[in-house]
């Protein structure tokens, strides 16, 4: 049972005092943290910790690229100079193994531990973690629903009040004459949409946390991995995902179930945002809108629960900073439930504390919130690996462009490729 957030945040402010509110007001004690682009919410917290800190520090924000492999290059880079400027970081998942093996990370204290697994989703968490160890401290978290035309779904005679499968919303797709919305450039979100196929199925693309590259055990080769690769090929070889199925994205999606052929989407929550501004703008009709419904993630198995993604941003102190302390402190305050469902309002980024899906503003702004809590619980992280990197590029070669996947062979090609290169046999 996990305590209310301000039960818990009272306890770790007992605990930890937040730095005795003064005793680093004379020092004038100035945390930089580097964040993601947003739409200004994480310098609102930034703000209002400062002014909460009674003087015991303050927090400056400095902003990274607005790709998340260029935040990881440049946080990387600075950390391995033992750059002492860096406090607070905003991380982005799939990296915190590889910040963690290299010693980039200053430990959780145990009560800021607690807290965040009193209060935090369960896919938060795994993302949190490195080697079953609380490395970073969930903030936001995000996972994708099955969006859909309700049009669409009643002339198929979808129920959308039960889980549907992938095969189910294919066959739509072939018989409703509409597109499919799914990522297939080579890129990121691709590495995402084959690794929830696979753990829907019951598989992984990697085994283990291991710590060397010559440990990392590539599963994909499996039985889950020929059927992701199935439900892959026959969305590409059909062409279900339309013409621009090869180089397709989050937003390219959108533009399409937003036309004439929409249909269902796999996205992220950014789309109702998007939508509704759209329709405030005059650029959507509302009855645009009004068509649109949403579901859990599609089943790979039928009657087997499915594996949304999962991505977010989690915090993180450099193992550099000298001020960890008043970061932790920070962290506890940035993290407070009732600030990251005000950030969810304001700028579209889920929670990662379960209750702050509960908050009536929350509530109203998306009335998704309570398939998107589910979503987080169930949901499969990426690889928890320090070679993240390279698997992803090494996953994006193989399997694209999607039409040209073969259930026979990619799946043994892709794991051939992946070691080979974890093993310095073969260059990305």
């Amino acid at each position: 049972m996990r305590r209310t957030g301000a039960a818990a945040v009272a306890a770790l402010v007992a605990t930890l005092g937040l730095a005795a509110c003064g005793s680093g007001g004379d020092d004038g004690v100035e945390l930089t943290w580097y964040i993601n682009p947003d739409d200004g919410g994480q310098a609102e917290i930034a703000a209002q910790c400062t002014e909460a800190a009674g003087g015991a520090y303050t927090i400056a924000t400095s902003l990274l690229p607005s790709e998340a492999s260029s935040q990881r290059e440049q946080l990387a880079r600075r950390l391995a100079a033992n750059d002492t400027s860096i406090d607070l970081m905003s991380i982005d998942p799939p990296y915190i193994p590889e910040m963690a093996r290299a010693g980039f990370l200053a430990e959780v204290p145990a009560e800021l531990q607690e807290v965040a697994l009193d209060q935090a989703v369960q896919g938060a968490l795994e993302t949190a973690s490195w080697q079953d160890e609380l490395v970073t401290v969930p903030f936001w978290a995000n996972t994708q629903l099955l969006w859909y035309r309700t049009s669409v779904a009643e002339a198929a005679g979808l129920d959308m009040s039960q889980p549907v499968t992938w095969d189910q919303i294919i066959e739509v797709a072939r018989t409703q004459d509409v597109v499919l919305g799914v990522q297939g450039g080579r890129e990121e979100a691709l590495t995402v949409w084959i690794n929830s196929l696979v753990a829907s199925a019951g598989g992984e693309i990697v085994t283990g946390e291991a710590s060397d590259a010559a440990d990392v055990e590539v599963s994909i080769d499996s039985e889950a991995g020929a059927e992701a690769a199935r439900i892959l090929s026959e969305i590409g070889q059909e062409g279900l995902g339309g013409a621009g199925l090869p180089t397709s994205t989050e937003n390219t999606n959108l533009a399409d179930f937003q036309g004439d052929r929409g249909s269902f989407m796999v996205n992220w929550p950014f789309v109702w945002s998007a939508m509704n501004a759209a329709v405030e703008d005059g650029s959507l009709e509302q009855s645009v809108l009004d068509d649109v419904g949403w579901a859990p993630y599609p089943q790979v198995v039928e009657g087997e629960d499915s594996r949304p993604p999962l991505g977010g941003i989690n915090l993180g102190v450099s193992a550099f900073s000298e001020h960890p302390q008043e970061s932790f402190d920070a962290i506890a305050c940035i993290t407070e439930p009732a600030k990251q469902a005000n950030y969810f309002v304001t700028n579209g980024n889920p929670p990662s504390a379960a209750e702050a899906f509960d908050d009536p503003a929350v509530q109203e702004a998306f009335p998704m919130a309570e398939e998107l809590r589910e979503g987080l619980e169930a949901g499969a992280p990426r690889p928890l690996t320090p070679f993240y990197t390279t698997i992803s590029i090494g996953l994006q070669r193989s399997w694209h462009p999607i039409d040209q996947v073969d259930p026979e062979s990619t799946p043994a090609t892709s794991t051939e490729l992946l070691r080979s290169i974890l093993a310095g046999e073969r260059l990305l």
